[in-house]
């Protein structure tokens, strides 16, 4: 049996975005975030893959996951592969948007509920620590009190995470070490069969419950990634840092468009083979 990469746009959403797997997205959320003056995660919405913006100028901006939980916290999920450049704005864009679009300019500020960005990175952010996790929030700059709890950053930096499939303690563990390698194993773990929640997972990521169709398209996008990954590096190494930045946002663009457009072709037929109209699903997924 062979495993999807969660890496993958289309593999990440598959095991954490449809409605069989809120189960999974709550174990995973609840290992990977700090609620020490919170309790758990036990309920969420999984909300629209885009964030639709309510003042037209406002730049679309794509996020991998969006949902809400029980206590009305907003949780935004992005899977990032590449190190691009301002990555770090963007992420401050996401989180400050989804913020600033709970309410309308004549609402009460009062509406506004807490929004985490969770951030989880194929490549090392930070080099000045060697924290797989690191939490970020809005403190004064010497006594490091905290302004407001309403906006947090969390990063999950996967290659900082050294230990093998032996040496996992924890859920947390488990759960960290399925994002980096469960593309290299052939069976689930003995020592994931403690969690009930991981049959689940590993059912989802596994090949054999794909479509040829899906199978094409996580193909073509894991391939896009490599030459992406390949055309970068030889650009740095020729000293083409301008052209890097010029092709990358050219290219973004019209690949995201090109890819969502096939995407959410297999995401409705997927939701219409699960019983939901053709004119819900098309709401859900904000086709117009």
């Amino acid at each position: 049996m062979k495993f999807i990469n969660p890496k993958t746009d289309f593999a990440f959403k598959r095991i954490f975005w449809w409605e069989q797997s809120k189960e999974i997205l709550m174990s995973f959320l609840n290992a990977i975030l700090d609620f020490k003056w919170d309790k758990e995660i036990k309920e969420v919405e999984i909300l629209d893959p885009y964030q639709a913006p309510k003042i037209k100028w406002l730049k679309d901006t794509y996020l991998d996951l969006k949902v809400k939980t029980e206590k009305w916290k907003s949780i935004i999920i992005e899977m990032q592969v590449l190190n691009i450049k301002w990555f770090d704005k963007r992420v401050l864009y996401n989180l400050t948007k989804s913020y600033a679009n709970q309410i309308e300019k004549w609402e009460d500020y009062l509406k506004l509920r807490p929004v985490i960005a969770l951030t989880i990175t194929d490549f090392i952010m930070f080099d000045n620590s060697e924290k797989y996790i690191s939490n970020f929030l809005f403190k004064e700059k010497e006594n490091n009190s905290i302004y407001n709890w309403d906006l947090e950053m969390v990063f999950l930096e996967l290659p900082k995470f050294k230990k093998d499939l032996k040496n996992l303690k924890d859920i947390q563990d488990k759960w960290i070490y399925f994002m980096k390698e469960v593309d290299n194993l052939e069976v689930e773990p003995k020592n994931y069969k403690k969690y009930k929640v991981f049959e689940k997972a590993f059912d989802l990521a596994s090949k054999i419950n794909l479509t040829k169709k899906e199978l094409d398209i996580l193909d073509k996008e894991s391939m896009l990634i490599q030459d992406k990954r390949w055309m970068i590096d030889y650009a740095l190494e020729k000293g083409y840092d301008e052209w890097i930045e010029k092709w990358m946002e050219k290219w973004m663009e019209k690949w995201m468009e090109k890819w969502m457009e096939k995407w959410m072709e297999v995401a409705l037929n997927k939701m219409i083979d699960n019983g939901i109209p053709e004119d819900e699903a098309k709401i859900i997924l904000w086709i117009r």
